[in-house]
């Protein structure tokens, strides 16, 4: 899949607020094409989108669908060129629609929904990601004193949270510092289920998570920019639970 996004959701229960994948963007040369994933279907709570109503229909558009284009920041807005900026693209050059959403996540305050690319590997064959950390609105004030002094290229610690109660799954981010450290934010929902392998199968030396960019006068939610950089295992597969599989089965590629 070049240009794919998968449509991540948050479930609304007041036990247990889970996300899971429910769709899949895609773009091609012909334009492009959404299909709801089995999490769809898994989801507790999770309605179809308005427009896309039936689960087992592929949808094609030449356009891109409102569900994304309202998600994309308007080139009028003032603050245009710094969120282009904050999310590491030449505003002189912007990018295609679909890399935009890849690492802005397309969030917005009004619902549960974020998007994100399925990582694949690199020329070499590593594994290589960006995204934003989140979970920086519960970092305390000593925390976020410690993220405005982050730099470029500083190496971040990556912990399994295993006695975290919301997901059993959190990799939680801290700095190195040597005498105090400080949890600052956490790998995104959707990739840390693989991102927990990855740090227990990549050694140090092969598993690295760097500052990026540092975005001091940008929302939380896009202030520290990462980037992971890690092996990639023998049998490794993002993304790759029934979740995120489509319902619409035999679906036809799409040219590039």
């Amino acid at each position: 899949m070049t240009n794919s996004l998968f449509v991540a959701w948050q479930s609304s229960e007041p036990t247990k607020r889970q996300w899971g994948p429910v769709g899949r963007l895609d773009c091609g040369s012909g334009g492009y094409r959404f299909v709801y994933t089995r999490g769809a279907r898994q989801m507790n709570g999770f309605a179809p989108f308005p427009g896309m109503l039936d689960l087992g229909t592929a949808y094609e558009s030449d356009e891109l669908f409102p569900l994304f284009a309202n998600r994309l920041l308007a080139r009028s807005r003032p603050e245009y060129e710094a969120f282009l900026t904050w999310s590491g693209f030449d505003p002189a050059n912007p990018p295609d629609p679909i890399a935009v959403l890849g690492v802005t996540e397309g969030r917005r305050a009004t619902d549960s929904l974020e998007v994100f690319p399925c990582p694949r590997p690199d020329s070499q064959g590593r594994y290589v990601s960006k995204f934003f950390l989140h979970g920086l609105r519960y970092a305390p004030a000593a925390a976020l004193e410690r993220i405005a002094r982050l730099e470029k290229g500083e190496m971040l610690g990556l912990m399994l949270d295993v006695s975290n109660l919301v997901d059993e799954h959190a990799v939680a981010v801290r700095t190195c510092d040597v005498r105090e450290r400080f949890l600052i934010g956490y790998v995104p929902r959707y990739l840390a289920r693989d991102v927990g392998r990855l740090c227990r199968d990549c050694n140090t030396a092969c598993a690295a998570l760097l500052v990026d960019r540092i975005n001091k006068d940008a929302p939380l939610q896009q202030r520290v920019l990462g980037r992971m950089e890690a092996c990639w295992p023998d049998g490794f597969r993002p993304c790759a639970t029934p979740d995120f599989e489509p319902i619409v089965e035999k679906l036809s590629p799409m040219a590039p």
